[in-house]
């Protein structure tokens, strides 16, 4: 595995968290942040190809046409945006 390195500036307050919960794991502060970034990029990257997949064709014309059917009518009781 090939590795980079990253000058990483943090909030005190977020560093002596990590160090903390570092600690508690029984690892190093790098070894911690390495592993919380790549639990954040799994995420995401899965978020992003469950979205992509559950939209499947669907298209901002298809969109469009489905909200050019929305009747212009006042909101129903509660509807109503706050001013």
């Amino acid at each position: 595995m090939s590795k980079a390195t990253y000058p990483l500036k943090l909030p005190a307050s977020v560093k002596a968290a990590a160090a903390r919960l570092a600690r508690e794991d029984g690892v190093s502060l790098n070894q911690w942040i390495a592993a919380a970034v790549a639990e954040k990029v799994g995420a995401v990257e899965t978020a992003a190809a469950f979205l992509k997949d559950r939209a499947g064709d669907a298209t901002g014309a298809g969109l469009r046409s489905f909200l050019d059917r929305v009747p212009n009518a006042p909101p129903a009781p509660g509807d109503e945006l706050d001013a």
